[in-house]
């Protein structure tokens, strides 16, 4: 599903059903998928049902990868439907446990503050500003929605900027500035009986979805396969027929390298890499009832993973590790100019 895509134009009971299915085909990715089935049922409007997909992550035997996130969520959606008790009783547990993942903290920040807590909600994100961006370090993209959010918390209030919103100010990149898009006065302007103020604020607001419609145009990134070098002896050894695909283990690494640096000088935008496994991949030929030596799967099968949310983002941060699984810095291996 598009995370753009308007909600009269999408089934999301159906669509919260499929994943829930998919999730019981995958189960090494049932936290992935029941996260986005509990948000269609949100959607839905069908907030107690996106309860029980929370709580039954939460009750599983497998290890959650972010069980802090899962409670956020849950979080915010019982708050949603009444139960104001429950989830600040979980939000202070969230604070408490002071989870190093920037995620938690933006959703319950974002809860407080649709619920008129602004000062609390600035507490929160200045508890996560303080816990990830220690200071001399600069925010990963992972960490700057917690600059952006508290930015936003603050403008509402009415606070002189920090250092902090300086450097939100300095990553934000849209046309509009952060400070002209946290203004509280545009809130005031939608219900101005001025048409002309109501022409302007709807010509910022266009913009504004234009920008972030771009930025959220595909659900999960174009993604390339790539096999590690023992899963790929094996895959030609028990499948002789692909042989023609991956002549060797060094032509297949370049060939990745090569066609995403050319998706991405011709525009295109959230690019990423699957690792496939053997095992995994003749489950898909089984389920699309085929043959694990048919080459025309071996794109699906990609974009299957990546569906799946076991896409990693390309390039790599500057300082990771290459993608290729070398163990060098990506700068030092396949990023090399």
């Amino acid at each position: 599903m598009r995370p753009d895509t308007p909600a009269e134009n999408v089934d999301h009971h159906a669509e919260a059903a499929r994943l829930e299915r998919t999730a019981g085909l995958y189960p090494e990715d049932a936290e992935a998928l029941l996260l986005r089935a509990a948000a269609h049922r949100e959607l839905a409007g069908d907030r107690p049902t996106a309860t029980a997909l929370y709580d039954r992550l939460l009750a599983g035997p497998a290890e959650l990868d972010n069980p802090h996130l899962v409670r956020a969520l849950k979080a915010a959606n019982l708050w949603e439907y009444g139960h104001e008790a429950e989830a600040r009783a979980i939000i202070e547990g969230i604070r408490v446990a002071a989870p190093r993942d920037p995620a938690p903290w933006v959703i319950i920040a974002e809860a407080l503050e649709s619920h008129d807590e602004l000062a609390t909600a600035q507490e929160a994100l200045t508890e996560a500003a303080t816990l990830l961006l220690p200071p001399g370090t600069d925010p990963s993209p992972s960490v700057r929605p917690v600059l952006v959010a508290r930015h936003r918390v603050r403008r509402m209030q009415g606070l002189p900027h920090d250092d902090w919103d300086t450097q939100a100010d300095t990553l934000h990149s849209l046309p509009v500035s952060l400070d002209e898009l946290h203004d509280p006065k545009r809130v005031w302007s939608l219900g101005s009986e001025n048409p002309a103020e109501l022409r302007a604020e709807i010509s910022r607001l266009q913009a504004e979805l234009g920008a972030f419609r771009e930025a959220l145009s595909r659900p999960f990134p174009v993604a390339i396969l790539h096999w590690p070098a023992d899963e790929l002896a094996e895959l030609v050894r028990e499948y002789p027929e692909l042989a023609a695909e991956y002549p060797s283990y060094e032509e297949h690494l370049a060939a990745i390298e090569s066609a995403l640096r050319e998706l991405s000088a011709s525009g295109t935008s959230n690019l990423g890499i699957v690792h496939g496994t053997v095992p995994s991949y003749e489950a898909f030929a089984a389920s699309e009832s085929s043959t694990p030596s048919d080459p025309t799967l071996l794109p699906q099968y990609a974009t299957t993973l990546a569906a799946r949310g076991r896409a990693v983002a390309w390039p790599p941060e500057r300082g990771d590790a290459c993608w290729c699984g070398s163990g060098r810095g990506y700068g030092e291996c396949h990023g090399e100019a």
